[in-house]
């Protein structure tokens, strides 16, 4: 090992303050040594200590460094305004085209997960007997039974089912392959339930342009969406 690197346990090259005033004079002539370790006194950046107490520096230090001192030079941010902005690239957010304002959050993406309104609009016109959604499905008769019973599979007036009671019937099997019996799932009918009479709700107060069919899909699209931003919000805490 040399003056001008160390590594890190893991093997990863780390750079000495002399190695990385090295790579980064070209770009900025007049950083120094006390500039580097005056930016580390005020936590803009944070080199890690060798055993011996030298600073080293990982190539995530050397790109933190290059965009404060390009903020400085380029922007004349302030070193409250740089502070700012490191902790929003920290938090994910990212640099404006041209790189010339302050990191800006990330725009909405649809979850292609979620089925957007043509989607919701679109049907399936298959219609399954109870035998042909439990052979499809893998569930048993006792199964089929208490979806049914407990409201989550509803066949028409001729006892058939449609291309969503299957979904609904492959989604309760895969469920009980955790321990969630039918009894369990009572309460996605009732927060369904609810779901549609709030858009039943919206349509009935609110008049926009497009027809009932299009808004309510619109807006059942977006509840799903928040539905599901919530459930993994949840996983993640």
């Amino acid at each position: 090992m040399t003056d001008d690197t160390a590594t890190t346990g893991s093997g990863a090259p780390r750079l000495t303050i002399g190695k990385v005033l090295a790579e980064l004079s070209q770009e900025f002539p007049d950083v120094s040594a006390s500039k580097l370790r005056f930016l580390e006194a005020e936590g803009l950046v944070t080199p890690e200590r060798t055993a011996s107490g030298y600073r080293t520096f990982s190539p995530d230090d050397v790109r933190r460094l290059r965009y404060i001192l390009g903020a400085q030079r380029d922007r004349f941010w302030p070193l409250k305004v740089i502070r700012e902005a490191l902790d929003a690239l920290d938090r994910g957010l990212q640099e404006p085209e041209g790189a010339v304002g302050a990191p800006e959050p990330p725009e909405p993406v649809a979850d292609p997960e979620v089925p957007d309104a043509p989607a919701l609009l679109a049907r399936d016109d298959v219609t399954l007997t109870g035998p042909e959604v439990r052979r499809a499905t893998g569930i048993d008769r006792d199964t089929m039974h208490a979806l049914e019973n407990f409201g989550l599979l509803r066949p028409d007036a001729a006892g058939h089912f449609t291309g969503d009671d299957l979904a609904v019937a492959a989604a309760a099997h895969t469920l009980a392959s955790h321990g969630l019996e039918a009894r369990h799932l009572r309460s996605f009918r009732t927060a369904a339930d609810r779901e549609v009479g709030l858009v039943e709700q919206v349509l009935a107060t609110r008049r926009v342009d497009g027809s009932r069919e299009e808004r309510a899909a619109e807006i059942a699209s977006a509840c799903i969406a928040l539905h599901v931003a919530l459930v993994r919000s949840g996983l993640a805490r």
